[in-house]
């Protein structure tokens, strides 16, 4: 029989800078009761996307949320899509995001759950789920509402629907694949390639036949990109060491350069774009802005991941890449996107994406950690280790 306790990590309070661990509270009470017409779910693995940094900071760049591509991505073909945009493939510019987290409200996020107790015509005991069930053992939804999910058949294992068919898959398939267009022979240079959208992108270059060159923290997570991966190359991004590497290993320069991750290494990559090349800035860039150097900021402490630990300051204008003209110069496009853009087509990116599992032409990775206890800790501390991919915890197993 499920616990009757329904655990809770709760925001305590504003983080400033890098989303720390006291910024969550620990919480219990009873199991929520089913009512008619709702059905219970319980959480099986929790999403612990960068983007979230964003919904409790209060930051005005907060991207769309993960979770809105997950559930259309998953739904069966009869379900309706996403009205954000439905006016072409890449349609209308999505609605802005809502405010941030209250204080004192559940922390939210994209999750997988199971259908334990169900009093709705729609969904039965043991149903999969998908949705923004949060940092909690259980929820109770109607399906929409306050707490909407989606139910999917599962064909993978669990954590590769929150990994390459989740919200980073889908930003590296139309990144790379609708933006970037990259095209046999080119170069391809992707920043963040540890990270959910960073991994799967690197792989769909490589799919196209591309040379591929990741850029990521620590030698073990570098020897796993070109170990498992199959990337070309894998490089430090730091800025003194980056740019003699890509000298090195780009000769005739980057012909694409998806960034997923913060402007200090764009700001290099900049120096080294070949004629005619593309930037491709996902979504996940502006999760970063929290972390991101203001103007002034050079003197600030470093912490362990090697950012520097700045406080969110909306009165210090923010650092970026300088001396732009040099995409004038070499006729370098550089354009920014998110998924959620190409909502009426996630239906069609999941199923490339799943064929290409099922072949083993991509490898979703995932970095799976265990135990409600540690889903902060491993919030505030998904940057390091050796793991590649999307960072999740493990809360329960299925029935």
């Amino acid at each position: 029989m499920a616990a009757e306790v329904n655990r809770q990590w709760r925001l305590a309070s504003r983080p400033r800078g890098t989303a720390a661990e006291a910024a969550f509270s620990y919480h219990e009470e009873p199991r929520p009761a089913v009512a008619d017409g709702q059905f219970l779910v319980r959480t099986l693995y929790v999403a612990l996307d960068p983007e979230l940094r964003e919904r409790i900071t209060g930051s005005a760049e907060r991207p769309a949320p993960a979770a809105d591509s997950s559930r259309d991505a998953l739904a069966p073909d009869d379900i309706p899509l996403t009205s954000a945009c439905r006016e072409s493939s890449r349609g209308a510019i999505p609605p802005e995001d809502g405010p941030p987290l209250p204080v004192g409200a559940v922390m939210r996020g994209p999750a997988l759950g199971q259908v334990v107790e169900s009093r709705h015509r729609g969904f039965a005991a043991g149903d999969f789920v998908s949705g923004l069930l949060g940092w909690q053992d259980y929820n109770t939804s109607d399906g929409s509402g306050e707490v909407p999910v989606q139910r999917f058949e599962p064909v993978h294992p669990l954590p590769r629907y929150l990994g390459a068919l989740g919200d980073g898959g889908l930003t590296a398939y139309f990144g790379m694949l609708e933006v970037a267009r990259p095209r046999a022979g080119e170069m391809v240079v992707v920043s963040g390639a540890a990270g959910a959208a960073g991994a799967t992108a690197a792989q769909i270059a490589k799919i196209r036949q591309c040379r591929v060159i990741g850029v990521a923290s620590g030698p073990a997570r570098r020897r796993r990109l070109t170990e498992s991966l199959g990337l070309d190359a894998a490089v430090d991004g730091r800025p003194e060491d980056l740019g003699e590497r890509l000298r090195a290993l780009c000769p005739g320069g980057v012909d694409v350069c998806f960034a997923d991750s913060e402007w200090r290494t764009i700001e290099v990559v900049l120096d080294h774009m070949a004629t005619w090349g593309r930037i491709v800035l996902c979504g996940a860039t502006a999760a970063h802005g929290a972390d991101r150097p203001r103007a002034g900021a050079a003197d600030r402490p470093v912490n362990d991941a090697g950012d520097v630990d700045v406080q969110h300051d909306a009165d210090r204008p923010r650092a970026g890449p300088a001396d732009l003209a040099r995409l004038v110069a070499r006729r370098v496009r550089m354009e920014g996107f998110a998924a959620r853009d190409y909502a009426p087509r996630f239906k069609e990116a999941r199923r490339q994406l799943s064929a290409w599992l099922a072949t083993g032409a991509l490898r979703s990775c995932e970095d799976v950690r265990e135990g409600f206890e540690n889903v902060p800790r491993a919030f505030h501390g998904q940057r390091g280790g050796a793991g590649l991919g999307q960072v999740m915890v493990k809360l329960a197993d299925p029935a």
